[in-house]
């Protein structure tokens, strides 16, 4: 039986999916993301999300009127929690390069307000600041790697971030297993550590899990 380690804890739904591939599951969370205070910004025109614990992050605060403003934001869980929160998403894109191509064809002459984690992509901060387009970056939460050693032997790892690659790799070393990739810009972590990388068709965690029980079938 094939055995897999997550670099993050994942629900009973997608845990049954292992088991029903007959696929042994090793689960530990590399990393651990936290809200924090912030000061009340002034809003812009558009509010910019890419990720859903940023979301949760300014739900928390007592941040007043921010329904009331329009989003664009990276990745479909993303769009469908702001949906749910009552939000109004204009615009979604799976990567935030896709985003800002969206936004260069369609929102330039506005004004943007981006709501992100202390370790973040350059990507869009440096997109509004080159291009001269106003806005404000106002950080939200928190991301902290949380570094284990696995002693159990396993053929694959699930990465769903950079930040967990970082992680993973302070005590512990890839060598000839495969790495299961919730997108390029995780898979971008590995470069010059393998080139044994199996990236989701979507970057979804039920894709990555897709992909991982489509490759074993093929074995």
């Amino acid at each position: 039986m094939n055995r897999i380690l997550s670099t993050k804890k994942l629900s009973k739904a997608l845990k049954k999916k292992f088991s029903d591939a007959k696929i042994e599951l090793v689960e530990k969370n590399f990393i651990q993301t936290k809200s924090i205070s912030f000061e009340t910004p002034q809003l812009n025109d558009y509010l910019v999300f890419t990720s859903k614990q940023a979301v949760k992050s300014v739900l928390k605060s007592d941040l007043k009127n921010v329904h009331t403003i329009s989003c664009l934001c990276v990745g479909s869980k993303t769009k469908n929690f702001l949906e749910k929160k009552g939000f109004t998403v204009l615009e979604s894109a799976d990567y935030a390069e896709d985003l800002i191509q969206i936004i260069d064809s369609k929102y330039k002459s506005s004004s943007f307000t981006f709501f992100c984690g202390n370790i973040r992509k350059n990507t869009i901060p440096n997109y509004f600041q080159q291009n001269k387009i106003a806005h404000n970056e106002i950080i939200v939460y928190e991301t902290k790697l949380k570094p284990h050693h696995i002693k159990k032997e396993y053929d694959g790892v699930l990465f769903f971030s950079p930040s967990g690659v970082n992680s993973f790799l302070e005590n512990n070393t890839i060598e000839n297993k495969t790495c299961f990739c919730i997108g390029t810009t995780t898979a971008k972590a590995l470069e010059n550590k393998t080139e044994n990388i199996v990236i989701a068709a979507q970057p979804t965690v039920e894709n990555v899990i897709t992909e991982v029980i489509k490759y074993y079938k093929r074995l």
